[in-house]
């Protein structure tokens, strides 16, 4: 089954329904161009889906293709990534290859990168049952929160919240039991349309809170205590979680809090576990960025690349499947999708050890910008970078508009500094665009008038002068 954001696919077009062009159509909203790294992704995703209804035993053996992705910095490697995973809401982990050392060496172990996806997996599964009991949770809150404001009917004008409704209340103590009982509701009724119209949220009231103290313990090492797969609470039970107190607080700090009791009483965390270790092995997806900076081969000596080919050898059993034991549980890798990007400026995809290429059977190489593509990814985007900047500037009053000219000229900048200084892609456009926008966003609403166009000329004065002077340029822009 297959479970979607809010408002990241059109109701029409649901994932396990899409054809890979469809998926391709979805990624154009918010990446301009390379067309083979999203046919690529697409197909890899669509035969997931695929996978899923196949039968059981030979959806075991169907193996997820691999990825890496070659291309320079910012040319969408890491967007397209992550809008797939938004797409299918897949647990879904970014982590730099470069973060990891070889076993014996001080850094990060391989195995983590397990972990921290398992966890966001928890993350998003619990989101998910939250979302299903709010209504239920918030009803029992207000609940609780009434039998506070409400005693029991022997003192049930003892806080005096409303003076008429206590006189009623003692004048009939004397009446039948239905009779007291009813006027009991009646007044615990008012009380609810004062609660829920925050009437009553200056009230204090007294209720039994957990101490949420725990010891402090240091572990001596170069792992933290959950990267050595240790976690101290399950090992000390609740031998400090059983403790309570009472404190008093005002009733909309009191529904907050239990409110999220409520949450945590009706969300079955080892429910939670199971479906968050299932959708991990099914369709977690993580992303390698940085790999050809662990591409070299060991060539002997010492230095800080002596690591490098035993990172990969690391990797290597991650990658075509192992057994890793987190806190929720063991979890198989076989059916991660793995999507690998480097620049491989300085090394190449060969430099890889043989057996980690081939759990890579994809490769697909990221084009570099053009003069036209800079100019639609300032305008085409679902978010584009001048949309930002027009709803940032409006919350102020102000209304920025780009004429066609001044989109080109801001083009034609980001495309010279690219090939004067670094190429860093489209992100040279958030430095240009920052450069540009200086003047009106420092003055904000103090600026006048509120109607704002920028044009080509407006454009070119702000930033001739810094991109003429090259070795200014190299530390402005």
């Amino acid at each position: 089954m297959v479970i979607y954001l809010s408002g990241e696919v059109d109701e029409e077009a649901r994932l396990d329904e899409m054809s890979p062009r469809q998926i391709v159509t979805q990624l154009d909203k918010h990446v301009v161009g390379q067309h083979a790294a999203k046919r690529a992704v697409a197909i890899a995703l669509r035969n997931r889906v695929r996978r899923q209804k196949l039968a059981p035993q030979l959806a075991a053996d169907v193996m997820p293709k691999n990825i890496i992705m070659i291309g320079s910095t910012g040319v969408g490697k890491t967007e397209i990534a992550r809008r797939l995973a938004r797409m299918s809401n897949s647990p879904f982990l970014k982590v730099e290859a470069s973060k990891f050392t070889e076993v014996g060496y001080v850094g990060r172990d391989v195995e983590s990168m397990i972990r921290d996806l398992t966890e966001i997996a928890v993350e998003l599964v619990r989101a998910e049952k939250l979302e299903e009991v709010a209504d239920k949770a918030e009803l029992n809150a207000e609940e609780r929160i009434l039998d506070l404001l409400l005693p029991p009917r022997a003192s049930a004008g003892f806080y005096g919240f409303d003076p008429e409704e206590t006189e009623s209340t003692a004048a009939t103590d004397s009446a039948p039991a239905p009779e007291r009982d009813e006027q009991f509701q009646k007044t615990r009724e008012k009380l609810r349309v004062q609660l829920r119209e925050g009437k009553l949220d200056n009230r204090l009231v007294e209720l039994e809170v957990r101490e949420k103290s725990f010891p402090t313990i240091e572990v001596a090492g170069p792992q933290g205590i959950e990267e050595m797969g240790i976690n101290m609470k399950d090992m000390l039970g609740n031998l400090f979680q059983g403790r309570t107190k009472r404190q008093r607080m005002r009733v909309d700090e009191a529904l907050e809090y239990l409110l999220q009791e409520e949450e945590e009483r009706l969300v079955d965390m080892d429910a939670v576990s199971r479906s968050a270790l299932e959708r991990v092995e099914s369709t977690g997806i993580i992303f390698l960025d940085e790999i050809d900076k662990i591409a070299g081969r060991e060539q002997g000596g010492g230095g800080p690349d002596v690591s490098r080919e035993g990172v990969q050898r690391d990797i290597l059993p991650i990658v075509e499947g192992t057994t890793v034991n987190t806190r929720y549980g063991m979890v198989r890798t076989d059916h991660i999708l793995f999507i690998a990007a480097g620049a491989f400026h300085v090394s190449k995809p060969s430099d890889l050890i043989p057996e980690l290429q081939g759990r890579f059977p994809i490769r697909v190489e990221l084009e570099s910008l053009t003069l036209e593509d800079f100019k639609r990814i300032l305008t085409e985007p679902k978010n584009s970078l001048v949309r930002q900047y027009k709803a940032l500037l409006e919350t102020e009053g102000i209304e920025l508009e780009f004429t066609a000219d001044a989109i080109d000229a801001v083009a034609r900048f980001a495309v010279r500094v690219n090939e004067q200084t670094e190429d860093i892609g489209a992100r040279r456009l958030h430095t240009i665009m920052e450069k540009v926008l200086d003047h009106i966003s420092f003055e904000g609403p103090d600026l006048e008038p509120k109607q704002q166009t920028l044009d080509a000329a407006y454009v070119t004065r702000t930033l001739e002068d810094i991109v003429r002077d090259q070795d200014l340029s190299r530390y402005v822009l």
